[in-house]
């Protein structure tokens, strides 16, 4: 991975994983919702191997009610593990800011994924750049509140 392709914007990485999740929860989200200029939520997953909770911070987009996750490690060879989590178990949970939402995942396919991407991408452009890093089509996944 490069930091010269056209259109990626590197992203401040000083709020990170396991302390970016403490900060976020710790806050409300006061710190760590915001993160390089956009949204983040937190997305607490059901390991699918040990059955216990994972909590993640991802960038989100909305479309309507629904949230839209990117499932693209910037562009890694693999699926992000909590994307392969959501698939073994897709009741999961998100914290946005203070308010925690049950949420029912589901990959979006065909014109759907397409139109959806373009929402994200407008969120996150790097999104565009990850998916030209890799050969796998990078999810998009749909979280509707239950």
């Amino acid at each position: 991975m490069t930091t010269d392709e056209p259109g990626y914007t590197a992203p401040d990485i000083l709020l990170l994983g396991a302390e970016h999740v403490r900060a976020y929860q710790e806050t409300g989200g006061e710190t760590g919702y915001l993160w390089n200029g956009v949204p983040t939520l937190l997305l607490t997953t059901t390991g699918r191997r040990s059955g216990q909770p994972r909590t993640t911070p991802l960038i989100f987009a909305r479309d309507g009610d629904d949230y839209l996750l990117i499932a693209s490690t910037g562009g890694a060879p693999k699926h992000p593990l909590w994307y392969l989590n959501l698939q073994a178990q897709p009741q999961a949970e998100i914290q946005v800011r203070d308010r925690k939402i049950a949420v029912t995942a589901r990959t979006a396919e065909g014109d759907e994924r397409t139109r959806l991407w373009k929402v994200a991408a407008t969120t996150w452009p790097n999104y565009d750049v990850y998916q030209t890093r890799t050969d796998r089509v990078i999810p998009v996944v749909v979280l509707t509140p239950n």
